[in-house]
Parts: structure tokens; sequence; C-alpha cells
């Protein structure tokens, strides 16, 4: 049986993913710092630990041997160097997830198009850097300084029926309460993956042999103007357009052009979904909250 560590592993897609490797059979643990509950019961084993605390990782972790570690919640140089030294010698695969924030803006952006193998590192802390900077340096520390093999997932915006965010749901919501929204540009166009894809696609990722950066996204693209068709039709109600950015902002406004190529990945076999049937999907089910 193997075993496997997940750090990120009490929300969102993270959740997704241990579900998954526990259905699969895998011994698992999260690592977690008990703020989140989680609802594996005896079916996980969970470490208390501050993922930003090298100290706290050395303790839980230094004479502790892993099969597969994923790392959801590492945004910083920093926290990828104390890994690569504390799990040295005591993991199988490292399995990191990055983001489509690592590229600057373009459409069907590769993986080439970003090489954290010979990205300058600069070490610092998460608080330090930028979204994107701090996963570009991290994924420049891992390439770079792990002596495991390590894989970068990254992930274009994750949607689902949980999202904390609630990005996808706020088109709806204020469509519903009919309150204007400003949006810059309808015709962006994005990359989406739906939070059960992306713990499905984290696991299976660990199964293949490969290593390096991969991207994963649904099949497609979608634009804002299909969210608000989508919405609209759904709610039986009329996107009131705001004329300036004061008020109701687009929580999508700034993502242009901004779409990722997963062909790597379908080389590999993982057969990925179609973004717009499941973003509609999606959005009818937060829908039935209004």
């Amino acid at each position: 049986m193997k075993e496997v560590l997940v750090f990120g592993g009490t929300r969102f897609f993270g959740k997704k993913l241990v579900k998954v490797l526990v259905d699969e059979g895998y011994d698992v643990t999260i690592a977690t710092r008990g703020i989140t509950k989680d609802n594996f019961e005896d079916k996980v084993k969970r470490i208390i630990v501050d993922r930003e605390n090298r100290e706290d990782l050395e303790k839980a972790f230094s004479n502790k041997k892993f099969d597969v570690v994923y790392d959801n919640i590492c945004y910083s140089p920093n926290g990828a160097i104390n890994v690569c030294d504390i799990f040295k010698g005591n993991v199988g695969k490292y399995i990191f997830t990055s983001t489509l924030s690592v590229y600057d803006e373009g459409l069907n952006l590769k993986e080439e198009d970003f090489n954290p193998y010979n990205y300058e590192i600069k070490y610092g802390e998460r608080e330090e850097f930028d979204y994107g900077e701090g996963k570009r340096l991290a994924e420049a520390v891992f390439f770079q300084k792990a002596t495991f093999p390590v894989v970068a997932v990254r992930f274009p915006i994750v949607i689902g029926e949980e999202d904390y965010t609630g990005r996808l749901f706020s088109y709806a919501e204020n469509i519903y309460n009919k309150k204007d929204i400003f949006i810059d540009n309808l015709e962006s166009q994005m990359s989406f993956i739906s939070s059960e894809e992306a713990g499905e696609f984290l696991h299976w990722i660990s199964t293949k042999d490969f290593r390096g950066p991969i991207n994963a996204c649904s099949d497609g693209t979608i634009q804002i103007k299909e969210i608000i068709r989508i919405c609209e039709e759904k709610l039986n109600k009329r996107w009131i357009a705001a004329a300036s950015d004061i008020g109701k902002v687009g929580a999508f406004n700034g993502f242009y052009r901004y779409t990722l190529d997963n062909k790597k990945a379908k080389s590999l076999g993982f057969q990925f979904k179609d973004v717009r049937e499941e973003t509609e999907k999606i959005l009818v089910h937060l829908m039935q909250q209004l």
C-alpha cells in the first residue's frame, strides 16, 4: 500500500484529491494546521503542522518516508527549499501544485513557455512576492535543487461547487439580485478546470513515469460572455452592465487572452472534460442556492 502525504487536503480540490486517494486504497496522511475540519474520519491520518514553518516541518517529517507527497500550499521559494531539504531521500515523487500565473499573458500557453530549470532563484517568504512570482520561484527551486523526482502541475482557474473564492458564483448572484457588474472584456478567453477534475488529475499524474512541469485544464476555452449567457438563461434575468468599475467588478476581469495548452497531458493518456459543459453544470448547481 502506497504511503501518501497531502499538504492542503482539507478544502476545495485538495479534498477531491484525498477522496480519490482514499477510494483507491492509499494510506493517506493529511498535513494540516488543524483549523479546517475534514469529513474523512478514520480513513486518513493527520499531522498538525504549519507548512510555512521550517522547524515545524522538521519535527513532523524528518524521519518519515512517503511514496508520494502532494503540495497544494507552497507559495514561495523558501517554502520549496525547506521541503527539498527535509524530504531528501524520503520521498518517491513530489507533486507540486503550480499555476497558469507562472506564464506571461498569451493563448495556448505551452509548458516550454516558462522554463524553471534556468530561472534565477531568489529566496524569500510568501509575502515578499506576488502570487505568480512566488510560484515561478518555487518551481525553480524544486527543479534545480530537489534530489527527488518533481512534477509541477500548472492549473488555470479552478472552479467548483465548494469554491471558497466565490468568483464564478458572483456573476449569477449579482444578476439574480439585479446588481450591475462592470466587465472589462466580454471576449476574454479563459481556461478552467473543475475541482473534481483537478483532484483526479493530481492522482493520475502520480501513476505516470513523468517528471517536470505539465499543464492541466479542461478541453476548450470559455469567454465571460458565455458565463453571462448561462446565468441569464437559467435565472431568466438580464445582466446589468455597469458603466465604470465603481461598484461590483467582474471577478474574472483582467484575464485577457490567458489560456493553457493541455496536449502534453493528453498525449500521456489523460482525457479532459469539456470546459463549457463543466462550467454550466457547476453554475446550475450554484444557482440552486439563489
